[in-house]
């Protein structure tokens, strides 16, 4: 029996890990069989505090895992199978077996839909980014494309054109799906430009991006546009499948709830079941950054701690 089990190891879980334990809980992490998150496919990472020099995202990770092994935290490294949130004490299955648990923060994140064309793979971090809040800086006076057409892609944009030379927006459509209020702003930069009914079929470049092939999708056209970075924004998908029982919005992610207490805050990081909390992407669709999910596990350790001397803390 754990106080607690923590579904996912990228910097949500990991700081959780690290709270819960801390505590004086018995914490397992259900790391999964690719353990750390989207920073383990990221290069230099210039946005976290206390790196002067930056760090690379795999780095980053295996020292958040160290740290919270040897804190004491159980791990393993393993895709959970199922999760069942019916009854207490909550049953999680992984590797064939049944691992039983007071308490749960799902920390499972959210996955960037990629185009999965030629060249994506070995480019990733060396020149395509699917986040500009965290790769713009390195753009700087560059010419950049983001690929999309929804609210995430005027985003891109708009984050780009502070830093880059030219930004790009390359959508398979004539129109796009974005607010007024963000088209609008996005056609008011005079840096940016946009290349209609058109997709990217493949990357150019071998160490680092320096151009993709575009298709025209009315003429089946086909040429190629030289670029210093390629952005795509075409969504995530939040790891919530094996989940039941647990209360989604439309897009698939946790709702996450904040419970008052005669007017007060009591927990900021709840979800439908009670015991079963939430931290990071899978929840959050908004800021996406390492340190804004290594915040919200932060607070579902916390508010786990809160729950459990209430409901289920052993005398």
């Amino acid at each position: 029996m754990y106080d607690v089990i923590i579904l996912g190891s990228g910097p949500a879980g990991l700081t959780a890990g690290i709270y819960s334990v801390r505590a004086g809980y018995k914490t397992l992490i259900v790391a999964g069989t690719k353990w750390g998150g989207q920073l383990m496919l990221t290069t230099l990472v210039e946005n976290f505090p206390g790196f002067v020099e930056g760090i690379q995202g795999p780095e980053l990770m295996m020292n958040m895992r160290k740290q919270v092994e040897r804190l004491g935290v159980e791990f393993l490294n393993t895709d959970f199978e199922q999760a069942d949130f019916s009854s207490r004490p909550f049953k999680i299955k992984a590797e064939g077996k049944i691992h039983e648990t007071k308490s749960v923060i799902v920390a499972t994140g959210a996955d960037s839909l990629w185009l999965n064309i030629p060249g994506e793979m070995q480019l990733r971090g060396k020149g395509v980014s699917t986040c500009a809040v965290c790769d713009a800086f390195f753009f700087r006076d560059k010419n950049t494309v983001v690929v999309g057409g929804g609210d995430s892609a005027m985003e891109e944009a708009l984050v780009l054109a502070k830093v880059a030379k030219t930004v790009t927006i390359v959508h398979r459509r004539d129109g796009f799906r974005a607010s007024e209020a963000m088209q609008k702003r996005v056609f008011s930069e005079p840096k940016i430009k946009v290349l209609w009914n058109k997709a990217v079929t493949k990357y150019m470049g071998s160490d680092h991006v320096t151009g993709v092939g575009l298709k025209d999708l009315k003429t089946g056209k086909e040429e190629e546009f030289a670029t210093d970075g390629v952005f795509i924004a075409i969504g995530h998908k939040p790891n919530t499948d094996k989940l039941k029982g647990i209360e989604l919005d439309a897009k698939g992610y946790i709702v996450k709830k904040e419970i008052k207490e005669k007017g007060l805050m009591k927990y900021r990081s709840a979800t439908s079941v009670p015991g079963v909390f939430v931290g990071g992407d899978v929840h959050d669709y908004r800021y996406k950054q390492a340190i804004t999910a290594s915040a919200f596990g932060c607070m579902a350790a916390l508010d786990v701690d809160k729950w459990m001397e209430e409901n289920e803390k052993s005398s």
